[in-house]
């Protein structure tokens, strides 16, 4: 027996999808996450699936993973023994930051700045200089360099990030500086922007250089030591770790460079999403992942997810190659709380996994979503296959007590907590959709994530999205994301050229520059050349403008015809995103160009399910609570045994392994032949 095994380590609770390479038949299990030491869930994964099948560890050959480590250390502010090194002159690069603030709070007098992940005394200037074409006009001080370097050691440094001025166009000096402090300070960790981010804009390169070397002492020593164990047990197998790109490479690539796994648990959801969407029959949908922390939303157009290179992690700027990925805190374990107005919250505070809601029985103190759910009847007496039972009576409690505080009964204030955790996640939704010229209405909806199947109704009715699809497994399926992932890598050289003055022989020569790099380093992992392909973008602006939009080259664009591409759709793009265009007015300027390399894996199969059996019929009802028509008797269905394209006319509830799809009234449900249930909104 072979067996591929994808984990996806989550807040609360570990996913783990196996798939038998021989026959594909899939199994799928959750455990309880360990943050104390995520290697011990990730192993605990592994042991549980293999006794599942029945196999042994023998019988493992590749793992996949995604994790949250890198994630979770920033977001956990462990910003201690952080130093940064840059040119002389520049000390106060990250305490001057940028002008604006962020979207959202209207003016500066509403913003607090977040803690510096470097404070003053931390940073250090060294003598050096290039200018932006790369020319050296003053050699690097290395006597200096190695004084700074050890006076940061001596306060307690034990990450350095070196951020010098223009090594995007000559990293002579930074090499320099890595090969200084490797060879006296072996046991400092050590970030070049230069690798991490060779762009323009230096706070922004500082920043993402800054995060990189935080999280790598905590990725290396979570990969090694997970690395190290797996290979105690199964041998030497490849150990694939998720990118924020949506790609995999090997777990001693992922922790040269670890600010790339920055939300690599939700990329991968992303591409299940995919995957099911395109067997189901839709093209054009939009991502919604509801879990207990936490809903991570997408837009994906002709199967084809979107991608930034700027994004925040909590405050702070990251430019890094990701999905395009928006963030609300409204999971399952979201908070119901009043604030000092007397106003009813829900979220970003979450029980997490542990003491987590209070329905878990665990300590938990504070009504969250779930306790909501169960107190409406929307939820079972018991969670992941029995393995948690749910305490209603003490739900129910919480929100007795919380809706006395507004003259409501427990239904009626846990119906609104569940409306306001729905908005939440709509706003989230109208972020990659509305503000950037796309009307919801005309995507389907892929809900996935343990609480997926309980909002989906709910945000489609706010955002009139008519069709909902509800994959197999949705608590699994970023698990599930990494198998049918890609080896990818991404690289960028910025070029500052305007398209009046260009040498466009230049821009070519650079882009394949990068290309041939990008599949040395796919090869390198492994993957034949036959199945490498490379995608060519570039990051184009009006000449003036301070900031750009990204290009993609289509396939089978090459040569000359590629540059002459980029440039003509540019204001095609321009125009899709902002709603408006200055074609044949204003001069365009490239800033950078970009390759993304693409190795591609083999994908397990999954066969339509064409058996015939009689449709379902419900295994129980249960009481179940909506604001529009109060207590309904609901019938109860098994999702197993629901027959291909039969029909379920809401209000009805669809129980599983790891989630509960619910169905209101003005909705039917049915499903396909590849497990999918498609809901649909009733038109009449």
């Amino acid at each position: 027996m072979g067996l591929r095994i994808a984990i996806d380590t989550g807040g609360t609770f570990t996913d783990v999808v196996a798939i038998n390479d021989a026959t594909g038949a899939m199994t799928v299990v959750k455990t309880p996450s360990t943050p104390a030491d995520p290697s011990v869930g990730l192993l605990n994964g592994v042991r549980r699936v293999l006794d599942e099948v029945g196999a042994s560890d023998r019988d493992l050959n590749m793992l996949l993973h995604g994790s949250t480590v890198a994630t979770n250390a920033v977001l956990e502010h462990k910003f201690s023994g952080l130093g940064l090194i840059v040119t002389r002159g520049f000390r106060h690069m990250i305490e001057v930051a940028r002008q604006s603030v962020p979207d959202g709070y209207g003016n500066s007098f509403f913003w607090v700045k977040p803690p510096r992940l470097v404070p003053l005394h931390l940073v250090r200037e060294v003598g050096g200089r290039m200018n932006f074409s790369g020319q050296e006009l003053e050699a690097l001080d290395e006597a200096a360099t190695l004084q700074a370097v050890r006076e940061l050691v001596e306060d307690g440094v034990s990450c350095i990030g070196v951020c010098l001025l223009h090594s995007y166009a000559n990293d002579a000096h930074e090499r320099r500086i890595g090969e200084l402090i490797r060879e006296n300070f072996p046991d400092v960790f050590v970030s070049l922007s230069s690798v991490v981010l060779p762009e323009y804009r230096e706070y922004e390169r500082a920043m993402t250089t800054l995060i990189d070397v935080l999280v790598k002492p905590y990725c290396r020593t979570y990969l090694n030591s997970a690395a190290d164990k797996l290979r105690s047990q199964s041998g030497d197998i490849p150990f694939l770790i998720m990118q924020s790109n949506g790609g995999v490479v090997k777990h001693s690539s992922a922790g040269e460079k670890p600010v790339t796994m920055l939300l690599s648990g939700p990329a991968a959801g992303i591409l299940g999403s995919i995957h099911m969407a395109r067997l189901a029959g839709y093209k054009d949908i939009l991502t919604i992942d509801v879990g207990g922390t936490s809903t991570d939303v997408a837009i994906v157009e002709d199967y084809a997810p979107m991608y930034t290179s700027a994004s925040m992690v909590e405050n702070y700027p990251v430019k890094t190659p990701m999905l395009d990925i928006v963030t609300v805190g409204s999971g399952g374990g979201s908070i119901a709380w009043i604030d000092a107005y007397g106003q009813l919250k829900v979220g970003p505070k979450s029980a997490g996994a542990d003491p987590g809601p209070i329905c878990y029985g665990r300590g938990g103190t504070q009504p969250t979503v779930t306790d909501a759910a169960i107190t409406l009847g929307r939820l079972p007496s018991a969670l992941i296959g029995g393995a948690i039972k749910l305490d209603a009576v003490a739900a129910r409690a919480a929100y007795d007590k919380l809706g006395a505080k507004f003259g409501m009964t427990a239904e009626e204030v846990a119906a609104g907590a569940l409306e306001i955790a729905a908005v939440n996640q709509v706003f989230g939704i109208r972020q990659v959709t509305t503000t950037r010229g796309r009307d919801p209405g005309a995507y389907a909806m892929v809900a996935f994530g343990g609480a997926g199947g309980l909002f989906a109704a709910e945000v489609a009715d706010l955002l009139d999205v008519r069709t909902i699809v509800s994959p197999p497994s949705p608590g699994n399926l970023c698990a599930f994301g990494l198998h049918v992932s890609d080896v990818r890598r991404d690289y960028i050289r910025t070029l500052v050229r305007q398209q009046s003055t260009v040498d466009k022989q230049e821009i070519l020569s650079a882009w394949e520059d990068l290309a041939q790099e990008g599949v040395r380093d796919i090869s390198a992992e492994g993957i034949p050349a036959e199945k490498i392909k490379v995608r060519r973008v570039a990051d184009v602006r009006y000449l003036g403008e301070g900031h750009e939009v990204q290009v993609d080259v289509p396939d089978g664009v090459t040569g000359l015809a590629a540059v002459e591409h980029m440039f003509k759709d540019f204001h095609r793009v321009h125009d899709q995103t902002f709603g408006f265009h200055y074609e044949g007015e204003q001069d365009v300027e490239l800033v950078n160009l970009r390759v993304q390399a693409i190795g591609e894996q083999h994908r397990p199969q999954i066969n339509a399910d064409m058996t015939v059996k009689d449709a379902a019929t419900p295994f129980g009802h249960r009481q179940a609570f909506w604001r529009s028509s109060g207590w309904v008797n609901c019938p109860l269905y098994k999702r197993t045994e629901l027959a291909i394209d039969q029909r379920v006319s809401g209000p009805a509830i669809i129980e599983e392994y790891g989630s509960t799809v619910v169905v209101p009234a003005s909705w039917t449900v049915r499903a396909d032949a590849y497990g999918n249930l498609i809901l649909e909104k009733n038109t009449d």
